[in-house]
């Protein structure tokens, strides 16, 4: 699935072992787009489509891809299997689809032996929406549009902390008299 300009070809690959994994990975590709960033979503399991997973890692480069945001939960080895065979930054998405909220898929992802490198974010959406992020500072170092883009991004929330302040001022002011 291509983003916002299906004339360009994706940048960043988007995968997740499972569609249940979608609704969180979706807030990764929202994210993109705001950075006008085009990226690809595919299903693919470390376990139960190997081969699969194997063919969309090795080819990622050659597609044109800058890196690649994995979500995965339980287990969560899909993020490792890819950084294994690719040369691309792999961005790790630990999800919560187990009775242990995460933790699990978490502590997989983030134990990767020396050599392997998986960037690892938090658990489920906030860590889908700062792997976009990473993925868009990957890019942005050899894209100024991106890189004027995240200028703006950084800009917006120092604004709305300034906004949040002067509430809470008002807020103070208020009931002290």
């Amino acid at each position: 699935m291509a983003s916002n300009d299906s004339d360009s070809r994706p940048a960043v690959g988007i995968i997740m072992g499972s569609d249940t994994d979608y609704p969180t990975m979706a807030e990764a590709g929202k994210t993109l787009e705001k950075f006008g960033i085009v990226y690809e979503m595919e299903v693919t399991s470390a376990h139960r489509s190997p081969g699969r997973t194997h063919e969309y890692a090795t080819s990622a480069a050659g597609r044109g891809l800058k890196c690649i945001i994995v979500g995965a939960g339980g287990a969560a080895h899909l993020a490792g299997v890819v950084a294994a065979v690719t040369t691309l930054p792999v961005i790790g998405v630990p999800l919560a689809t187990t009775p242990l909220n995460g933790m699990d898929s978490l502590l997989a992802v983030v134990q990767m032996p020396a050599g392997i490198p998986v960037a690892t974010m938090a658990i489920d959406k906030a860590g889908a929406i700062n792997a976009a992020i990473l993925a868009a500072q990957i890019i942005g170092l050899s894209d100024a549009g991106v890189a004027k883009r995240l200028t703006e991004h950084k800009q917006e929330l120092a604004k709305g902390v300034a906004e949040k302040n002067a509430r809470l001022q008002e807020q103070r002011s208020k009931s002290v008299r």
